[in-house]
């Protein structure tokens, strides 16, 4: 499975941004989707997952309010919508795969994207 990310680019503070995460596969069912960000001398930290069905979404709590998660399983994609940006969000920000939210809340991911970045202006 290939995952794409793109949506990244310069921005300025409280503004917003949509990241979006195909797949190769041409479809997400059944499997649990997140994102997570590295900023620059920092570890990858888990952002925001979502499970097949979209029944159940989940944040990490410096973007909670702020971020929502998506997907449309028929299109293959994940977006992540970003609003309200901060300086302290400029990171690469990085789609995963993985079993379940649990998983993926955990940083245990089966497949990567290629991270996209965003640069948010003070």
């Amino acid at each position: 499975v290939q995952l794409q990310a793109s949506g990244g680019g310069l921005v300025q503070a409280g503004g917003s941004l949509r990241l979006s995460c195909t797949t190769s596969e041409g479809n997400l069912s059944r499997s649990a989707m997140g994102w997570f960000r590295q900023a620059p001398g920092k570890e990858r930290e888990y952002v925001a997952a979502i499970n097949w069905s979209a029944g159940s979404r989940y944040y990490s709590d410096p973007v909670k309010g702020r971020f929502t998660i998506s997907r449309d399983n028929a299109k293959g994609t994940v977006y992540l919508q970003m609003n309200s940006l901060k300086p302290e969000d400029t990171a690469v920000y990085y789609c995963g795969e993985g079993r379940d939210t649990v998983s993926i809340r955990r940083t245990i991911v089966r497949y990567w994207g290629q991270g996209t970045l965003v640069t948010v202006s003070s």
